[in-house]
């Protein structure tokens, strides 16, 4: 059996590291830039620290913003003729997994315009071309979108979410500069790192997880389950540390896919707009239980990762309950809700199980649910 592992062609990490865009750009000649971002960093200036990078080096570019949250099918149209009206040779996404995941359908796009059709791209598309170069520049520590071949548009039509998984759409530039990521607010820093934290331990226990994809994981689950607090608390070395582990995680979990949590998670997020870390971390715990049985020593490690002591002495009952209980501990220190309530509506129960069990994520969890199981999972949050 073979295996396939995708990553960005360069990655730079650390305090400044937005000072490579301009040489990077100047390196391969590039000569427009439509660069996407959403309403709230261009008016609090994120953005401005590096489109004033490119009025320095006299850059050309224009600025595309009409990104929701959850970016819908209508936001990637408009970004296309954005992109084409510009003239535009390359993207600079700067944002959250939202202006990342419209820039790759949008790039995508450009570059195969036989997938106009933005739904057309949903699953594994048959593209044929490379999207148009796009350096990604994260401002939430979280996402790994970046660094993922993967992206989420939501169908506001059809009231829900669809994954689309493409090598083709893969950043060829990631920065990650953790001072992009200083001014997240608490909840967002929060949930954006339990989201990086669930991506680590679903990838850890995916289907398609395999010896190079469970180093990554292992390695960001200690990292992120260490440093959340510190990021929570806006410290300089949290920040630092959450921008890399969360990046070592999207190394992983890109390649080998995810699970139920994801699955369960992108229906809250397109039917009521609940926040997608929120949905996650809300979730992961429960799921975690759900699929305790089926993962073999894994639980063992995670547990170690998180700190938990003397696993080693411990059952496997007793290292799975302790895995569980690490990420609820830690779900409940950053200050993440507890439960649905509020959010989950019984009559919508049907609708939602359905679209978990077609999710792009769902295939890939280590336990095959039913229905009624993940019905049973939603009502136990509620």
């Amino acid at each position: 059996m073979s295996y396939r592992f995708n990553l960005n062609e360069t990655s730079f990490h650390g305090f400044g590291a937005i000072d490579n865009v301009v040489p990077e750009v100047k390196a391969r000649g590039f000569k427009k830039a439509l660069v996407c971002t959403d309403p709230g960093l261009l008016k609090f200036g994120v953005t401005d620290k590096v489109t004033s990078l490119l009025k320095a080096a006299n850059l050309d570019f224009e600025i595309y913003s009409n990104i929701k949250p959850n970016p819908t099918i209508e936001n990637v149209q408009f970004g296309v003729a954005a992109f084409k009206k510009a003239k535009a040779d390359y993207l600079i996404a700067i944002g959250g997994g939202s202006s990342m995941d419209t820039s790759k359908a949008i790039g995508i796009i450009a570059t195969n315009p036989e997938f106009a059709d933005v739904r057309s791209l949903e699953g594994v598309a048959p593209t044929t071309k490379p999207c148009a170069p796009i350096i990604a520049i994260p401002t939430t520590a979280g996402t790994a979108a970046e660094v993922t071949i993967n992206y989420v548009i939501t169908d506001e039509e059809k009231h829900r979410k669809f994954v689309c998984v493409d090598p083709h759409d893969m950043p060829i530039i990631a920065v990650v500069d953790p001072a992009m990521m200083s001014s997240m607010p608490k909840g967002l820093t929060a949930a954006t790192g339990m989201d990086a934290l669930t991506h680590a331990i679903e990838g850890y226990i995916t289907q398609g997880a395999w010896e190079l994809s469970d180093m990554f994981h292992i390695e960001a689950i200690h990292i992120i389950s260490h440093n959340i607090e510190s990021a929570v608390r806006n410290e300089k070395k949290g920040r630092e540390e959450m921008a890399l582990g969360q990046y070592i995680a999207g190394m992983g979990f890109s390649n080998v896919g995810l699970g139920l949590v994801h699955s369960m998670a992108h229906p809250l997020s397109a039917f009521y707009d609940t926040p997608h870390g929120v949905a996650c971390s809300i979730l992961l715990p429960t799921v975690m239980r759900y699929n305790a049985a089926f993962t073999g020593e894994k639980y063992r490690e995670i547990a170690r990762a998180m700190g938990v002591k003397d696993v080693d002495k411990m059952s496997q009952d007793e290292y799975r309950k302790a895995a569980c209980d690490a990420v609820q501990s830690l779900s409940i220190a950053v200050g993440i809700p507890a439960n649905l309530k509020g959010i989950v509506k019984e009559k919508d129960l049907s609708f939602l199980a359905d679209s978990a069990l077609v999710d792009a994520c769902c295939p890939g969890n280590p336990r095959k649910p039913t229905k009624e199981e993940v019905i049973a999972i939603y009502q136990s949050l509620m």
